[in-house]
């Protein structure tokens, strides 16, 4: 039992054994945020009441309403989900600890900050806090009527909330709010990097991890979200198009109503189903006093610069898009459309402008492209992979890089996770294990596996174990850039990363060995840019 008392009362949590190193201290289940229920719902999240006596800080709260897409318990959670964990190596250490503020991914629409997934026993024996948490999901935290009641991006307005509370109240377990380092994968990553670009963020964090997600990356940035809010309420039998009278309709609905709903606006969305998300971050209307977490054309935000002086730590694993060919029996699906229609290939920002003869043009390009003429055979996934790795994940990083580094403001490391190991699981939690066969993949969110002990995958986390060895790296690389803004600050891990620059291109392969290099990718990042100007959408 111990005890620490913070702004809103006195939590009462645990020391925790640790199968992995020392023991560490743990606060479950801390609200950052009233329930943003009843009236609240859909609006910016309210800071949270003060408690009498002692709160208990030993169970997570409840995960934010959501229809579970990676394990497949169906509709979990509730709305009164604010909830986030510090998890420390020591309350009264001699001197302030850094931070390191994990976002969940899961399209926005699912995942939790709960251990079962992200247990901290790796990073916390590397003498760092790390702090956990929720955020709204899907309707609940991204609805958009371009009202002054619901602007959008309430569940990022969360996220924003919950680094307030940890700037106020992380000292009392023993952390630095002056050294607190954002980290996240998939939408977490996608939401570090908008936190880079938010008036709101300004201020919270020192340094950013975005992992396997950018800003520029198409699924995290709304198209046309009134037309999705009309798009819903349709689906749920209400037809009016005055905003006041949705917003209503919306707050009044049952929560069961506004989970797994996918209200597509055009029929190219279709054909993208699996790759599309349809309630994310949004350009915010201006209203009064309002504080926005952002607006403006995303490119425009990135050329103007992100905020500066922040250290940033950003890649990709080598096989991003294979989860995206969803379940192996759909597969066949997947590339008879790639065959019959090629245009389904092109990526949203371009299926979102261009005209029918030049999306039929460009699929074309982007399919010869890929196959080169070759006849078709049993491993034609594999090129699927290739364009739905560089769409989603590959090109918009590495072209955040490219423009965030012309600026010279900030300090940018760049790499290609590449590990392999019997805890690369995520491709069979997924249901591909017939397709891949024998075949090793670093698929979307494998890096997880070597960063947080996923207790819920059943992972071999036998210290004496090779992956083990991995685990150590991987977790010194992340843990030394959130302690001095340097990966490889000496020679210990057998290579030295070099910041990346518009001259070097510098990145780091991290895989089973790590090794430097220069432009990866760069072939195909060039393909990807000409077809952008090619088609008049320079970026």
């Amino acid at each position: 039992m111990v005890q620490v008392r913070v702004n809103e009362g006195i939590l009462e949590g645990e020391k925790v054994g640790n199968d992995f190193g020392a023991p560490y201290f743990s606060f479950k289940g801390i609200p950052y945020a009233q329930p943003p229920i009843g009236d609240l719902r859909f609006k910016a999240p309210v800071p949270p009441k003060s408690w009498e006596g002692v709160r208990q800080a030993k169970e997570h709260g409840p995960c934010c309403y959501q229809n579970d897409i990676v394990f497949g318990q169906g509709v979990l959670g509730s709305e009164d989900c604010l909830y986030l964990n510090v998890y420390t190596p020591d309350i009264k250490p001699e001197k302030p600890l850094p931070v390191m503020v994990w976002i969940h991914g899961g399209g926005f629409i699912a995942g939790s900050g709960e251990s079962d997934l992200y247990g901290p026993e790796f990073l916390v024996r590397q003498d760092v806090i790390v702090v956990t948490i929720n955020y709204r999901l899907e309707v609940l935290g991204f609805l958009c009527l371009n009202t002054e009641e619901v602007p959008g991006n309430a569940g990022m307005k969360d996220q924003v909330q919950a680094l307030r509370w940890v700037n106020k109240n992380i000292t009392h377990f023993g952390g630095d709010p002056d050294n607190v380092t954002i980290f996240g994968e998939s939408a977490g990553g996608g939401s570090v990097s908008y936190h880079l670009l938010s008036p709101m963020s300004k201020g919270l964090f020192k340094r950013a991890i975005p992992q396997s997600g950018a800003c520029l990356s198409c699924w995290s940035y709304g198209y046309r979200p009134f037309e999705r809010a009309l798009a819903l309420a349709r689906s749920l039998g209400f037809y009016s198009e005055d905003p006041k009278e949705l917003h209503e309709f919306f707050k009044n609905q049952p929560v069961e109503s506004l989970v797994a709903t996918a209200p597509t606006i055009a029929l190219h969305e279709k054909a993208r189903e699996a790759r599309d998300i349809y309630f994310n971050i949004v350009d915010e209307l201006k209203f009064g006093d309002n504080e926005r977490f952002f607006y403006g054309n995303v490119y425009d935000r990135v050329y103007k610069g992100i905020h500066e002086n922040i250290d940033i730590m950003t890649g990709f694993t080598t096989d991003e898009g294979l989860v995206f060919l969803g379940p192996g029996d759909s597969v066949p699906k997947k590339l008879e459309m790639a065959t019959n229609y090629p245009e389904s290939l092109v990526t949203r920002p371009l299926s979102n402008f261009l005209s029918a003869d030049q999306l039929i043009d460009l699929g074309k390009e982007i399919k010869q492209y890929y196959l080169k003429d070759q006849p078709k055979s049993s491993e034609d996934w594999e090129y699927l992979v290739k364009i739905f790795s560089m769409d989603l994940f590959v090109y918009p990083t590495i072209r955040f890089v490219q423009i965030s580094a012309a600026a010279e403001k900030n300090k940018i490391y760049l790499y290609n996770f590449s590990c392999k190991s019997e805890r690369n699981v995520l491709a069979h939690i997924f249901g591909l294990t017939q397709v891949i066969g024998a075949k090793s993949v670093t698929s979307h969110a494998d890096d997880i596996m070597y960063l947080f002990n996923a207790k819920a995958m059943k992972t071999n986390s036998d210290t004496k174990s090779a992956s083990f060895k991995l685990i150590e790296r991987v977790t010194k690389l992340w843990t030394n850039f959130a302690k001095y803004g340097n990966p490889t600050p000496d020679d210990s891990l057998g290579a030295k990363w070099e910041p990346y620059t518009v001259k070097n291109e510098a990145y780091l392969d991290i895989g089973n060995e790590l090794s430097t290099g220069s432009s990866p990718y760069a072939e195909e990042v060039q393909f990807w840019k000409n077809i952008f100007e090619k088609y008049g959408h320079g970026n």
